[in-house]
C-alpha cells in the first residue's frame, strides 16, 4: 500500500490514538488492539490477537468477576444485536499485573466503556469497536493507600456516584424493558408495533410472525412487508388511525394473506385493534397492533349454521314425505288395521334409510348398502346383487331407499318373494362417465304369474314420483308374465333440486 492510502492513515490513527481501543469480531474475538489499549491493560498484542475477549481478560478470580464479565458482554451483545452504540458509564473489571518477583495478581479498576457496531454496506455488523477509559482515579476508595486531597474526594466520589446511579437506573429500565419485551413476544395473540406514517415494523411477536408465514418484515413499511393487503382496506385503516389518533377495532374481519412462500392467498378471520402510540408532546408516532386469529371459530360457526340450515331443510322434506305417505296410504287402505300396517312399514323404511345416512354423518351412502338394507329381511340367498361401488348423495339415498322398499314390499305381497322359490336379480352399472348415470335393473323370477294391474297403486305412483320428480330420472316398469322388471336410469351429477 502507498503511504497516502486512506486505509493506512486510518490504521495509523487507530494505533496512535491516546484513547484505548480494541476491535472485536461479532463473536467477541480480539481482531486488533491499539498501543493505548495495551498500555492500560498491560497486554501484549501477540498474546491476545485472535483470542476470545473474556479468555484474554476475565476480571480475575474475585467473587465479583462473573458479574463484571456479564455486564461487559451484555453491553457488547446489545450493540451487536441492535446495531446501536451502547455505553457502560462505570464497570468494575480487574486487570492482571505482574509483580517484581514475577508473580501475577489482579488489580481492581473502574472503567467507562463505549461499544460501537461497525456495519458493512448491507447494514450487517462486521466488527465491534470498544473504547475504554480507566476512571479509577475518580474513586478514592479504590486507592486507600494513596494520598487524596479533599477536593478529589468530594468531586471524584460525587461524579462516580452520579455515574453509577445513572447506570443502575438505566440497568433497571433495561431489565424492565426486557421483561416487557419477553411478555410481548410470548403473548398468545398477535402483536406488532409500527412506527412512522409509513407504518414501519419496529417489533412483532411470534404469533404475528406465524400469522404472516414467518416472513422477514423487521424495519419494513407495511406496504412493502405485506403487499397482498393492497385493496383490502387495511392500509387505509392504518393511515386513518395515524392521521386522526382515533383507534380502530375490527371484528371477524376477513383478510387475504400469503402464509407460505409463493403460496396462494388464504382467508383468515381476525379480531384486532389499531391503537395510536403518542410521544411526550401528544403527537402520534406509531401504531400498536394487537389481535387474535379467530379463523377456526368463524369457520366453525359457519359450519354450524350450514348444518342447522341443512337440518331444517331435511326435516321439512321428511315431514312432507311422511305427509304424502300418510295421505296416499289412507287412500289405498280403507281398513284402519291395513292402513296402520302399511303406513308403519313405509315410515320404518324411511327411518332405516335415515339411520344408514347417520352412520356416515350424512355424507352419503353406497348403493349396495341401500339395497342390502331394504332386502335383508328376505335372506341373502334370494337376492342377487351385482354391480360396482357407487357412492350416492344423501338426497339420492333417501329417494332410492323408498323406491327399493316399495319394490321389495310389492315382491313380497304379489311377486317373486311371495313364493319360496322366487328370487330377485339386481344388476347395475354406470354409463356416460362425463355425465354419470346410474342404470339399474330389478328383475324378479320364480314367482307367481304376473298380471298387469288394472290401476296404479300408491307404491307405483310413489316410485314414479321419486324417480321423475326427485331424481330427474326415468323408470320403465314391465309386467312380464314370468316376473316384474324395473329398469331405472338416474343422473348422478345433479341434485334433486335441479
Amino acid at each position: 500500500m502507498k503511504s497516502g492510502d486512506p486505509a493506512v492513515d486510518r490504521g495509523a490513527a487507530f494505533d496512535a490514538s491516546p484513547n484505548p481501543y480494541v476491535l472485536l469480531t461479532p463473536d467477541l474475538r480480539i481482531a486488533e488492539v491499539n498501543q493505548a489499549y495495551m498500555d492500560v491493560t498491560g497486554a501484549k498484542r501477540s498474546e491476545v490477537l485472535g483470542q476470545p475477549l473474556f479468555a484474554a481478560f476475565d476480571s480475575g478470580p474475585g467473587s465479583d468477576a462473573p458479574e463484571n464479565v456479564r455486564q461487559v458482554r451484555s453491553s457488547l451483545e446489545k450493540a451487536r444485536d441492535t446495531r446501536q452504540r451502547d455505553h457502560l458509564a462505570v464497570v468494575r473489571f480487574s486487570m492482571p499485573r505482574t509483580q517484581l518477583d514475577g508473580s501475577e495478581t489482579f488489580e481492581e479498576r473502574l472503567w467507562s466503556a463505549t461499544h460501537t457496531p461497525i456495519l458493512n454496506a448491507d447494514g450487517e455488523v462486521v466488527m465491534l469497536l470498544q473504547h475504554t477509559m480507566d476512571v479509577t482515579d475518580l474513586a478514592p476508595v479504590i486507592r486507600p493507600d494513596e494520598p487524596t486531597t479533599a477536593l478529589d474526594a468530594i468531586i471524584g466520589d460525587s461524579v462516580l456516584r452520579r455515574a453509577q446511579s445513572v447506570q443502575e437506573d438505566n440497568r433497571r429500565l433495561e431489565t424492565e424493558r426486557n421483561r416487557l419485551v419477553e411478555m410481548f413476544m410470548q403473548a398468545p395473540g398477535f402483536v406488532a408495533i409500527m412506527s412512522g406514517p409509513d407504518h414501519r415494523f419496529q417489533m412483532h411477536n411470534d404469533a404475528y410472525s406465524q400469522l404472516i408465514g414467518h416472513r422477514d418484515i423487521a424495519g419494513k413499511p407495511v406496504r412493502q412487508a405485506l403487499p397482498e393487503l393492497e385493496g383490502q382496506g387495511f392500509y387505509d385503516l392504518l393511515d386513518s388511525v395515524f392521521a386522526t389518533g382515533e383507534p380502530y377495532e375490527g371484528r371477524e374481519s376477513a383478510a387475504q394473506l400469503q402464509r407460505k412462500p409463493d403460496g396462494l392467498l388464504e382467508t383468515v378471520y381476525l379480531n384486532f385493534i389499531y391503537q395510536p402510540i403518542r410521544d411526550d408532546a401528544g403527537a402520534v408516532v406509531g401504531i400498536f397492533v394487537q389481535g387474535h386469529d379467530i379463523t377456526e371459530n368463524v369457520l366453525a360457526a359457519q359450519r354450524q349454521k350450514l348444518m342447522i340450515d341443512e337440518l331444517n331443510h331435511r326435516v321439512k322434506n321428511t315431514l312432507a314425505t311422511v305427509q304424502s305417505i300418510a295421505i296416499q296410504t289412507a287412500r289405498s287402505n280403507t281398513d284402519p288395521a291395513s292402513f296402520a300396517e302399511t303406513f308403519q312399514s313405509r315410515i320404518m323404511a324411511l327411518s332405516h334409510t335415515h339411520n344408514l345416512l347417520t352412520q356416515t354423518h350424512w355424507e352419503g351412502a353406497d348403493l349396495r348398502a341401500i339395497l342390502e338394507h331394504e332386502t335383508e329381511a328376505y335372506g341373502p340367498t334370494r337376492i342377487s346383487l351385482n354391480g360396482p361401488p357407487v357412492s350416492l348423495e344423501p338426497a339420492v339415498v333417501l329417494s332410492l331407499g323408498m323406491i327399493f322398499h316399495e319394490l321389495a314390499t310389492n315382491a313380497a305381497k304379489y311377486g317373486a318373494l311371495h313364493t319360496p322359490d322366487g328370487r330377485i336379480l339386481i344388476d347395475w352399472g354406470l354409463a356416460d362417465q362425463r355425465h354419470r348415470k346410474l342404470k339399474l335393473s330389478w328383475r324378479e323370477i320364480g314367482g307367481p304369474t304376473v298380471v298387469v294391474p288394472a290401476r296404479k297403486g300408491f307404491g307405483s305412483r310413489l316410485i314414479e314420483r321419486n324417480i321423475r320428480h326427485d331424481l330427474a330420472g326415468e323408470i320403465d316398469l314391465v309386467y312380464a308374465p314370468e316376473g316384474l322388471i324395473a329398469e331405472l336410469t338416474v343422473p348422478l351429477d345433479r341434485t334433486a333440486a335441479q
